[in-house]
């Protein structure tokens, strides 16, 4: 048992409190028929205008494992002995923000080490950020459309930013249909992966381009708007930026991290 996924996530839900939800392999049309652009990140920084699609057929031939929330600012200290957030004063059960891409992928790397050296992570496997093609085929849970749960199930209300001083604990909403919480309507979600255009027509495991300006962050933020909230949304940040509405998931995937 020891060294196998099943003793992983149940060990790793005891120790961190981090719970890992199993994502099947699977087809999907990822991207927005639209093709929507957003211009702007989530502090409104200009960045590099970043398109939603075209639409593109996607496969992911090897099943993978997702954090079933954002990592909380109590698993992110417990961890690297830090808390960076901006709403520390929402507790330890809301989500780690304040993060840049590069925080989050030692994130990912300790967790790795850590699990090696104790021996229960099975070989392979490291702990990552989610590819953007991984997350948002774990978003929709086999479903279609861009506001896949509705305003019911997202909970995102139009708020005045300066009467909304802290942010939501995780899994306080309703999950999706694979169980994954907060995926719309909390922090916007790094992804491992460069920006690039769609590709359009069909592509198998796509991990996206080897450089690039900017890394992707995904889902939408508690205090916009729910016209926001369409799961295609994407948008672009300098590795090395951080915000106080960007947070991230884990994933445990098989092979490199790189």
């Amino acid at each position: 048992m020891k060294g196998s996924a099943a003793n992983l996530v149940w060990q790793l839900a005891e120790t961190t409190g981090i719970k890992l939800v199993s994502i099947p392999a699977g087809t999907f049309m990822m991207g927005d028929p639209k093709d929507n652009q957003h211009l702007n990140t989530a502090d409104g920084h200009r960045a590099p205008p970043v398109r939603q699609g075209p639409q593109t057929r996607v496969t992911l031939t090897r099943g993978f494992f997702l954090g079933a929330t954002p990592v909380t600012q109590g698993q992110y200290e417990s961890l690297m002995g830090t808390n960076p957030s901006a709403y520390k004063d929402a507790g330890k059960d809301a989500p780690v923000e304040q993060v840049s891409w590069d925080n989050a992928m030692a994130f990912c790397q300790k967790l790795t080490e850590r699990e090696r050296v104790v021996g229960t992570l099975p070989s392979g496997n490291v702990f990552t950020l989610p590819t953007e093609a991984q997350w948002e085929y774990a978003c929709r849970a086999g479903k279609t459309g861009e506001n896949l749960n509705g305003p019911a199930a997202i909970v995102v209300e139009v708020r005045d930013y300066r009467f909304y001083a802290t942010i939501p604990p995780v899994a306080t909403k309703r999950p999706n249909g694979w169980r994954l919480y907060d995926m719309q309507g909390n922090v916007l979600e790094w992804c491992r992966n460069w920006y690039e255009i769609y590709p359009g027509g069909e592509v198998t495991d796509p991990v996206g381009p080897a450089t690039g300006m900017i890394h992707m962050v995904r889902g939408s933020v508690w205090v916009e708007d729910n016209r926001d909230a369409g799961v295609s949304r994407r948008e672009g940040i300098s590795r090395q930026d951080s915000s106080s509405y960007v947070g991230f998931r884990v994933a445990l995937v098989p092979g490199s991290s790189k």
